[in-house]
């Protein structure tokens, strides 16, 4: 994912209100959202390394992983970031349990944010801060820096969630979809300096992106309630005019108890 808009503990009835654009190269295999044959996982999947960057399961666990762009600390070998979030989904653990055994190796990965939370609660990890967080109530933003780091685009989706929310009794999947639409462009001087290229700085600078090769892939909105989770996934390609759509209505199921 590249974009992560959410809204956590604000609205009385959706305790997890999320919009995100998953944005990477066009020619990446990609498996549009699904539930894993044989697995309570629902998900899209990347083809090639065989992890995810955005599920939830139905007892109301949820993942979601962004690269840290920085060139320079990309590593040849490393193990890949689709992981984080699937094994997270795929296991048992608490999220603060998760994260603090992810820090032990956290190393064995290029840069990454790491978003992971339950029905009660969020926690966030990068391994460039490499601390383990709770994430407080509020309206919060993920790109490809830090949580919250004021970049042009996570101010202003922030900004755009926080506006609906205010208008809307109930969020709105289609309007959280157009919100993730947004194009504006903001100005050189506002850019942030990440060892790409002005040109690339340019290019993702947008909250929706769209390049000849690269370019928001997906967008996902996830609206957790205590009765069911709303999974909705709209697909782009380079030259599609219509995307192709998916929605799930996921009832939760209850925790085991051990």
């Amino acid at each position: 994912m590249c974009l992560i808009l959410f809204a956590w503990q604000v609205h009385p009835h959706y305790p997890l209100i999320l919009a995100a654009n998953r944005d990477e190269f066009y020619g990446r295999p990609t498996a549009p959202a699904q539930f894993w044959p044989g697995e309570s996982l629902l998900a899209g999947r990347d083809l090639q390394a065989g992890g995810t960057w955005l599920g939830i399961t139905p007892q109301g666990r949820w993942a979601a992983v962004t690269n840290y762009r920085d060139p320079v600390r990309e590593q040849s070998g490393a193990r890949s970031r689709g992981e984080l979030p699937t094994n997270f989904l795929r296991g048992a653990h608490q999220p603060e349990a998760y994260l603090q055994a992810i820090d032990r190796h956290a190393d064995d990965y290029s840069g990454f944010n790491l978003l992971v939370g339950t029905a009660d609660e969020v926690w966030y990890y990068s391994n460039i801060e490499k601390e383990v967080r709770a994430v407080p109530p509020g309206v919060h933003g993920l790109s490809n820096h830090l949580l919250n780091t004021p970049w042009p685009k996570v101010t202003l989706g922030k900004t755009l969630l926080k506006e609906h929310l205010d208008r809307a009794v109930t969020p709105a999947p289609d309007a959280l979809l157009a919100l993730l639409q947004n194009a504006d462009r903001p100005g050189d001087t506002a850019l942030p300096s990440t060892g790409v290229s002005l040109e690339w700085e340019r290019a993702l600078s947008t909250m929706f992106i769209a390049t000849p090769t690269y370019g928001t892939r997906c967008s996902t909105v996830v609206l957790q309630q205590s009765e069911q989770v709303q999974f909705v996934e709209r697909r782009y390609g380079p030259q599609e005019t219509t995307p192709e759509e998916q929605r799930f209505a996921v009832p939760r199921r209850p925790v085991p108890r051990t």
